[in-house]
Order: structure tokens, then C-alpha cells, then sequence
């Protein structure tokens, strides 16, 4: 019997009728032979809706308090989570992330995971429940509340599949895998089939916002299979995170990342991730080519052993991704 953990976002859990959706999909997974724990985050815009009257009576709220406000958003989804399994006829169980045994630090509203004790979770799934824990928070060693700030929920999943020794954490999100860029900004991107975590941890720390790098660095340091798939096609594969993956000679380039947050606003950071450090003299060659041929201004280049980073005007940053998407021939490339 393998044991999968399975974390559902915001968008998944937006209503009532998305949550029974996703408890339908744990029900499955179980009645297919395998032991399940859940991970969820907040219903919707709920986080949002929480700072907004947390501001209604204060301009400089407590790091505390905002702490134990927003740690309830995901602790009434995971509530109610449970309760439609429930209705669906299999027993489960909501924790909070501190039932759960997870450590977090002592810094509020940014705090790391310290440690996991799967004590509690094994003794639950051995009862034959689906187990339902709230992300995105941990308990101190001074027994306080803390959040685990941006990527919080899909860091928790992670974390606690390479504590309870998990084969699979699944990531349900309202995209239906990694693509080679953002696809709302290039149409043309497309979907990575399979990408190893250190390319994967370069993406996500150069601007791709699929996974939080917190999240994909906890998958590579427990070695755990992560799988990004849709909230809305649970037929769909998605993207496979893992350590190696089969190797491409013809493909040098996983994907392109744009980041617009900046200390100086008028600039830009776009990013090539490279398959293997022997592409880089070739990309880059690619790259001047192509910014010369656009009439794009280039202030400054960075290269690490997985990728190139230019600086450009914050105005040409959308026409830079979209004319090195193409030049690089990742328009027309299914990886």
C-alpha cells in the first residue's frame, strides 16, 4: 500500500461544490488501495478577505495576531474537507499543522518548518482515515501559531510527505502543470512533462510562479516525487518533479522566468534555465542575437551553472519573454 499526499490551493477549495470535488478525488485515491493525506489551503480569497478586516480595526496590527486570524482559513477548509469525505462514507480526520506535529519557527508570518513529528498522522492513516491537515502554519516552541508566509500550503505538503515517507505529493492547482513560461503572458508556451528539482528550484527562484522555491528545495532535500496537476482534470498527468529525469540531447532549454519585483522599478529580470551547464555559451549567443535583432537594451547579465538572468526596461520585459521563447525554439517544442 503506497501512501500519497495530496495538496489542494485556494482555487481548488473555493465553494462548497469544489471541496466535495476534491473529497471525491481523496475518496478515490483511498477506495484505489492507497493511504491519503490531504493538504489544504484557505477557500478562495479568504487570506485576502481576513488582512481586509484585520484592517478595518487596526493600521498596524500585531505579527501575532494576524498569525492566529489567517492560520483559520485553512483550518475551516480542512474541517469541512473532512466532513465531505465524511458524507462520502470514508472516515477522516482534520488537524491543525500543529496536531499534525509540524515545527515551525518563531517568526511570525514568515516562519520555516523546523521539524515534523508523523507520529500522529501515521497513527490515524493505521485507523484507515484520510487524513485532512491545514497548511501554511506551524506551532513554536513556545506552543504559539506561526504561518509559513508566500508558498506556505504547497512547503507543508512537501515537508510532510518526506516526513511520513510519502511515494507521491501531488500539488492540485489551478494550472495544469510546469510550462516553459508563463502561458498567459506567451500563448505559444508549453507544458514540461518531467523536470529535475534543481532546474525546477532555478525556475521557481528566478520568477516562475508555480511552485514557491521553499516547496521544490523540501522535495529535493527528502527526495520525494512531486507532480503538479489540475484542480479542474484529475485525468490530466501534469508535470513530474524528480531528482533526474531521461535526458534530451536536442533540448537545451527547460524555460524561461520573468520577474518584475524588483528594487528598481523600472527594470526587469528575465531568466533562461538551461538543461545541462554545456548550453550555456550557445544560449547565450542566442540571447544577444535576439535582443539586438529587437532593439532591446540589455543592462546587465548574470549566469549561474543552470541559467542566464538580463537585466531589461521594465517597458520591454513582456516583448523580451515572447521573442526568446521563440528564438529559442520553444514554441513549437513539447518537452
Amino acid at each position: 500500500m503506497s501512501l500519497l499526499v495530496q495538496k489542494f490551493g485556494g482555487t481548488s477549495v473555493a465553494n462548497p461544490d469544489r471541496i466535495q470535488k476534491a473529497a471525491r478525488r481523496l475518496v478515490e485515491t483511498c477506495q484505489a488501495g492507497h493511504q491519503v493525506v490531504a493538504v489544504v489551503s484557505a477557500m478562495g480569497h479568504a487570506t485576502d478577505e481576513l488582512l481586509q478586516l484585520a484592517g478595518h480595526l487596526s493600521a498596524n496590527p500585531s505579527a501575532r495576531e494576524i498569525d492566529m486570524l489567517l492560520s483559520t482559513g485553512e483550518q475551516v477548509t480542512c474541517a469541512l474537507m473532512a466532513i465531505a469525505v465524511q458524507q462520502l462514507g470514508l472516515e477522516s480526520v482534520s488537524l491543525t499543522g500543529g496536531q499534525a506535529g509540524i515545527r515551525a519557527e518563531s517568526e511570525h508570518g514568515q516562519a520555516r518548518i523546523q521539524s515534523i513529528d508523523p507520529t500522529r498522522v501515521h497513527a490515524e492513516l493505521a485507523t484507515g482515515k484520510i487524513v485532512v491537515i491545514a497548511g501554511f502554519q506551524g506551532l513554536t516552541d513556545e506552543g504559539e501559531i506561526a504561518t509559513l508566509g508566500r508558498g506556505g500550503s504547497d512547503t507543508t505538503a512537501v515537508a510532510l510527505a518526506g516526513a511520513l515517507g510519502a511515494d507521491l505529493c501531488e500539488i492540485y492547482t489551478d494550472v495544469d502543470g510546469v510550462y516553459t513560461t508563463d502561458p498567459r503572458l506567451v500563448p505559444a508556451a508549453k507544458r514540461i512533462h518531467e523536470i529535475p528539482y534543481d532546474e525546477m528550484w532555478e525556475l521557481a527562484r528566478l520568477g516562475a510562479n508555480v511552485l514557491h522555491p521553499r516547496a521544490v528545495e523540501s522535495a529535493r532535500r527528502h527526495g520525494v516525487p512531486v507532480r503538479v496537476r489540475s484542480s479542474f482534470d484529475y485525468e490530466d498527468p501534469g508535470t513530474l518533479l524528480q531528482r533526474e529525469v531521461p535526458c534530451n540531447a536536442d533540448v537545451r532549454v527547460y524555460g524561461l522566468a520573468l520577474d518584475l519585483d524588483l528594487q528598481e522599478p523600472d527594470v526587469a529580470k528575465v531568466s533562461v534555465v538551461v538543461t545541462d551547464s554545456t548550453h550555456i555559451a550557445s544560449v547565450q549567443a542566442h540571447l544577444s542575437d535576439c535582443f539586438n535583432r529587437a532593439g532591446i537594451v540589455v543592462h546587465d547579465t548574470f549566469t549561474t551553472q543552470r541559467g542566464i538572468s538580463c537585466l531589461v526596461d521594465r517597458s520591454c520585459a513582456h516583448t523580451s519573454l515572447q521573442a526568446l521563447h521563440t528564438e529559442l525554439g520553444l514554441d513549437a517544442r513539447v518537452l
